[in-house]
């Protein structure tokens, strides 16, 4: 359950609490699921529709923190539907369905379940047109106790993870379904709003205000839509590949600006080496933005946000190629249930080890070796389970490495020319989409025409310190540690710090 801790006031969407009775007849229309039954997050999502497009057009004053608007959703229809939910925390004003006023209610049990009863049953397989008008003070909004919108020194960052949008926009909230999307939002001139994909330009309709307009066309997923309000330094290039890349840095950096600009101006040249392993990028722009306030790092799609925390030691390539490696692992290719966080954060981890062995500051076998000799059996890591961690546990530190020594295991079992057959196959098929580890172990097991149930219910799924290392059983000798170790451990630090 998702709890609005914040109490309700104003507009039709305020606390009403009627229940939506069920018609009588007997093929009546139903009502949307109000999730998809997520294990973790049975409340995110919604049943009875798909989502295809967003369209949000915002202004944001960042002195009082008021955020208005609308948003615009076109979806489909997958049942014929008396209603259907939003999932939302911040005041409604108004909802129109196909053009047509709708009712408005919130849902008892869950307020941030915005329930919308169409003045018109919604057909199975009919498109809508759903506008939601709103405005409200995000930071003072809490659900489970948690604001994930965030004030920085000057602006607000909408990004987090695996919840975001309730603070910002109306949504469908999971992982697998997925939508394009264009962000249009109109902020005060001395500021800039940074978003997705590719700008498609600035406007000005009233004196001393700008408006950012980003488009995204490729399918996103909700948590990896964001947006980045403030006094940023905004850098506009192409990559050698042709597409267009935005960086951003706020101004606020300090000593942490140059080693932050000499990482995040070489994601070019790290796409470039992930491209060779996981094939073409799936996107049409690249970039970065650098703030504080975020405490650690987000793959947001097209453009990952680093909290300026990365760059306090100097440059930090590990994290610039983990969250670029989620451009595959975890954006292109979502995960399909909470529970499978391995798919995102074990092959981003191990995409780190593998460009340390490019660069020749350690290679990925003698990372895994060395991560699991230097943690001792008895220590709490090894007893967090990547391949279904819990919601309590999806960012705790043995996901990143524990995920990563399974990939390693799993490469070491199946042979290179298998492994990375296997990673591209899987990005390949299911780019745009989503995947469950048990559809990932299906995929290995007919590539490499073996049985791997010890590799992975080992690595993955059992409790305790595996007897034998990541390398085999017939590697026993003792590996120093590599030059790149202490950053990925550093990196690691940081990213685990959404625990």
């Amino acid at each position: 359950m998702r709890i609005r801790t914040r109490v309700c006031s104003g507009g039709v969407a305020a606390c009403l609490v009627t229940v939506l009775t069920a018609t009588t007849a007997s093929a009546a229309p139903v009502r949307g699921a109000p999730g998809v039954g997520d294990p973790y997050y049975p409340g995110d999502g919604n049943g009875g529709y798909d989502v295809t497009h967003y369209d949000i057009r915002l202004t944001y004053q960042p002195e009082t923190d008021r955020l208005s608007g609308t948003t615009t959703i076109l979806a489909t229809s997958t049942a014929e539907l008396s209603s259907f939910n939003l999932d939302f925390a911040l005041d409604v004003e108004s909802v129109r369905v196909n053009n047509r006023p709708a009712r408005v209610e919130r849902d008892p049990a869950d307020p941030t379940e915005v329930v919308v009863v169409p003045e018109e049953v919604v057909g199975k397989g009919e498109p809508m047109t759903v506008v939601v008008r709103y405005a409200d003070t995000p930071s003072e909004v809490a659900v489970d106790g948690v604001t994930a919108w965030k004030l920085t020194e000057t602006g607000a960052l909408a990004v987090d993870e695996p919840h975001i949008a309730e603070w910002w926009f109306p949504s469908s909230d999971h992982p697998t379904d997925k939508a394009t999307y264009d962000v249009s939002v109109e902020v005060p001139d001395d500021v800039v709003a940074l978003s997705n994909g590719v700008l498609a330009g600035t406007s000005k309709q009233r004196v001393g205000w700008t408006r950012w307009n980003w488009r995204s066309v490729e399918p996103q997923a909700t948590y990896l839509t964001f947006l980045a309000v403030g006094d940023y330094d905004v850098r506009y290039s192409t990559t050698p590949s042709g597409l267009p890349s935005v960086t951003a840095y706020e101004t606020t950096l300090g000593d942490s600006r140059a080693a932050a600009e000499a990482s995040i101006e070489r994601t070019p040249e790290v796409v470039e080496f992930l491209e060779g392993l996981f094939g073409p990028y799936p996107f049409e722009a690249q970039g970065g933005v650098v703030s504080t306030g975020l405490d650690f790092a987000l793959e947001n799609q097209t453009r990952p946000v680093y909290d300026a925390g990365f760059f306090s030691r100097g440059s930090n390539l590990s994290v610039v190629v983990h969250e670029n490696a989620h451009q595959w692992f975890g954006d292109s290719v979502s995960l399909g249930r909470w529970s499978d966080i391995w798919l995102n954060e074990g092959f981003a981890s191990y995409a780190e080890f593998l460009w340390s062995e490019h660069v020749g500051e350690g290679t990925a076998d003698e990372l895994a070796r060395y991560l699991y000799e230097s943690i001792p059996a008895d220590d709490e890591f090894w007893q967090v389970l990547p391949g279904d961690p819990g919601a309590d546990n999806q960012f705790h530190s043995a996901v990143y490495d524990r995920g990563a020594l399974a990939v390693h295991a799993l490469r070491t079992t199946v042979g290179d020319e298998v492994f990375f057959e296997l990673l591209r196959t899987w990005l390949d098929e299911r780019r745009g989409g989503h995947g469950t580890v048990e559809e990932f172990i299906a995929l290995a097991e007919k590539l490499s025409g073996k049985q791997l149930d010890e590799v992975f219910d080992t690595w993955l799924f059992t409790k305790g310190k595996p007897k034998v290392g990541p390398s085999g059983a017939e590697v026993r000798a003792a590996v120093a540690e590599p030059e790149s170790y202490r950053e990925i451990a550093f990196t690691h630090e940081q990213l685990a710090k959404r625990q």
